[in-house]
């Protein structure tokens, strides 16, 4: 086994095939193309992935890049991120996932949105900035705590200043400046 390769090849395998499919019904979740049907089904598939990931975390800790490689690291840290119908998994994934960036073993990025996302999910304010909510008329941050210190706190994580990231989320969900016929939506892949 050379250096590149995940110790757990069959552990990336199924993280990466249920994070993409996650990711695929999402995106046609904010282009509103989802029926109440699919919209249940996709509720589903998030609780057995958390489900997926929870087993994962407690046999091999966070799966990070010596564990499954640096992609499926990124679909746990999803699977993780849309969770958030267990927000007392959030957080235990949260500190699982900072324990891994200290070791080297994670993004230091990732764990700053999944920390944000498990504040929100808890009702807290969020650190770092990297949790938005997607209305039809526009993108706003969710609560933010001390917003005039957030480009210093993003810094330390290795994050952009939040007005390039916002930009940055705007042209992706708002090409052409508006997002009609978009359902409200928690975004945080780009902040």
């Amino acid at each position: 086994m050379t250096a590149d390769e995940p110790q757990r090849p069959d552990l990336a395998r199924e993280l990466i095939a249920r994070a993409t499919e996650s990711a695929a019904h999402r995106a046609k979740r904010v282009r509103d193309q989802l029926d109440a049907v699919q919209l249940g089904q996709g509720r589903h598939t998030d609780h057995a992935n958390t489900n997926v990931l929870r087993r994962i975390l407690a046999e091999h800790d966070w799966p990070g890049h010596r564990l499954v490689g640096p992609h499926a690291a990124r679909a746990a840290w999803s699977i993780a991120l849309h969770s958030d119908d267990d927000p007392a998994f959030q957080r235990a994934a949260t500190t699982l996932l900072g324990r891994a960036v200290q070791a080297g073993d994670a993004l230091v990025q990732h764990w700053a949105h999944l920390h944000d996302r498990a504040l929100i999910t808890s009702r807290r304010t969020q650190e770092y900035g990297t949790q938005l909510l997607l209305f039809a008329d526009g993108i706003e941050l969710c609560p933010l705590r001390a917003p005039e210190s957030v480009d210093k706190r993003r810094a330390t994580v290795g994050l952009p200043p939040i007005a390039v990231a916002l930009k940055t989320v705007r042209r992706r969900y708002m090409p052409d400046g508006s997002a009609e016929e978009v359902p409200n939506v928690v975004l945080a892949e780009a902040a």
